[in-house]
């Protein structure tokens, strides 16, 4: 029998960031990760944006978050010898007068972070040549995390089974879990959108949602982030991503002539520019039942835990979470009850 500490289920951006603030602690750590290439994590654009919705509201805990997201990240790409976390500005382009005029309203009680103003009313014009822009513009301070070379990069790293896991093969012991060849203290599940299916943790009333995006060239030359409904990514040289859309009713996880085209119709009025099409990506976001992650053991079962339901802030949640689980997993540390699997016990019972 192989002896490990944790085996994690899944390696998107949960399993990736909990195996690092894991092994960053000494720990043994097994992951298990069949590889399917459209999972959300994998064709996600890694955006970090400090903001949400239409009043431009601050995002829950970031003024706490993000530091530790860039902390993490810059320490991941020396560790690893790559690039993959860029600060960019998030260049918003207004569809109307009324949303230059909230986000005006905004701006004033914008916080600072690290002496910087995460909000600010455009200094001067740009991109005047290549976009749409009648209302106007604002700079919104943000990021994106490059997940198509983080995750390969660490995967490298991890000892790793690229192989479906069953869960119903694992055996609670005295001293952990046994699964297969394996011994472990605890397995945790960071499974994304196969959570619903999990024996354990099914019971949860998950939110899955279809997300559907573009990679396009384009002739914009900028590092910016351009928002307007639509969001377009800087990738490489004129390379971007550009989604996404939102579904809540689909029939499978596989690309769509609708939702290409909403993408389209966005782009037709945002770029005064043509451009070509390179690719067109789709793949199910997990989600839980109140948009906030899921962390902790079982209340039945302390031997299987879960780390999941970080949705579309999950670049910047992620690394913050992980720290929590890793204190709580290793000092006895109090979950946050925000993020405590605590509040679904009923259901899990």
């Amino acid at each position: 029998m192989q002896q490990y500490d944790y085996i994690l289920v899944g390696q998107g951006i949960s399993g990736t960031m909990l195996s690092w603030f894991l092994q960053k602690a000494g720990q043994r750590v097994l992951v298990y990760d069949d590889a399917r290439p459209a999972t959300a994590s994998r064709i996600a654009s890694g955006i970090i944006n400090p903001v949400s919705g239409r009043k431009f509201e601050l995002a829950w805990l970031y003024e706490t978050i993000y530091p530790i997201a860039a902390q993490t990240y810059r320490e991941m790409e020396t560790a690893l010898g790559i690039t993959c976390f860029q600060e960019r500005d998030i260049w918003n382009v207004w569809p109307s007068a009324q949303m230059r005029d909230a986000f005006t309203v905004a701006v004033k009680k914008s916080p600072v972070l690290e002496a910087t103003p995460l909000m600010m009313q455009q200094e001067a014009p740009r991109h005047t040549d290549t976009l749409f822009q009648p209302f106007g513009a604002g700079i919104v301070k943000g990021a994106n995390v490059r997940l198509n070379a983080l995750l390969p990069a660490w995967r490298e790293r991890l000892h790793l089974r690229e192989e479906r896991f069953n869960a119903d093969e694992m055996v609670f012991t005295g001293e952990g879990v046994r699964y297969r060849d394996v011994n472990a203290k605890a397995v945790i599940f960071c499974e994304g959108v196969e959570s619903p299916a999990n024996p354990y943790f099914g019971k949860l009333k998950f939110l899955p949602n279809k997300g559907e995006a573009l990679i396009i060239r384009a002739a914009l030359h900028t590092d910016n982030i351009i928002k307007k409904g639509i969001t377009l990514v800087p990738l490489d040289s004129d390379l971007y991503w550009a989604g996404a859309t939102f579904s809540w009713d689909y029939a499978d996880a596989a690309p769509t002539a609708e939702k290409r085209a909403v993408i389209e119709e966005d782009l037709r009025q945002l770029l005064k520019i043509s451009y070509t099409t390179e690719a067109h990506l789709s793949a199910i976001r997990p989600s839980g039942p109140d948009r906030r992650p899921l962390v902790g053991m079982h209340p039945r079962f302390p031997q299987a835990g879960i780390f999941n339901g970080m949705g579309s802030k999950g670049c910047s949640l992620a690394p913050w979470a992980a720290q929590q689980f890793v204190r709580y997993l290793l000092e006895g540390a109090t979950l946050p009850a925000e993020i405590d699997i605590k509040r679904y016990f009923n259901a899990l019972r």
